[in-house]
C-alpha cells in the first residue's frame, strides 16, 4: 500500500470523531454496568458489542460507496471474526482460574495472551491445512 493511500485512510474525518466518542461511550457504559452486575456487563460484552458497531460503522462509512461491496466487506469482517474469537475463549476460563489460585493479575493476563496466541497460530496453521480457510496470508 503506498503513501498517500494509508495517509487517506489514516485522516480523521468528522464522521470518524463520531464513530470514536460513540464507541468510547460504548465501553464506558459497559465498565460502569460491571460496578452494578458483573453477570449483566459480561452479557454486554459476550453480545459482541465491538463488532455490532465496528460493522455498523463499516456500513455507514462512505469511503466505499458501492453498498454491495461494503456488505461483501461486512460478511467477510464477520466470518473471519467467528474464527478469531474460537482462540479467544480458553482466556476467559484461564485468567478466573489462575486468579482463583493466587496469581496476580498482570501475571495471569500474560500467561493468557501468550496462549491465546499459541492457539490462534495453532488455528490458523489446522485451518490451513485441513480447510480452504486461510486466516493469515
Amino acid at each position: 500500500m503506498d503513501k498517500s493511500r494509508l495517509l487517506e485512510v489514516f485522516t480523521p474525518s468528522a464522521f470518524d470523531v463520531v464513530k470514536v466518542l460513540l464507541t468510547a461511550v460504548v465501553i464506558f457504559l459497559v465498565t460502569k454496568v460491571q460496578l452494578l452486575s458483573d453477570r449483566l456487563s459480561a452479557l454486554l460484552i459476550a453480545l459482541p458489542l465491538t463488532s455490532i458497531v465496528a460493522m455498523l460503522w463499516m456500513y455507514h462509512d462512505r469511503a466505499v460507496t458501492d453498498v454491495g461491496l461494503r456488505t461483501e466487506k461486512i460478511g467477510a469482517h464477520a466470518y473471519y471474526t467467528f474464527w478469531f474469537v474460537l482462540p479467544t475463549l480458553p482466556m476467559f476460563l484461564g485468567i478466573p482460574w489462575l486468579l482463583g489460585k493466587g496469581w496476580k493479575f498482570y501475571p495471569a493476563l500474560g500467561v493468557n495472551l501468550a496462549v491465546t496466541v499459541g492457539l490462534f497460530w495453532g488455528l490458523v496453521l489446522v485451518l490451513r491445512r485441513l480447510t480452504s480457510i486461510e486466516l493469515m496470508p
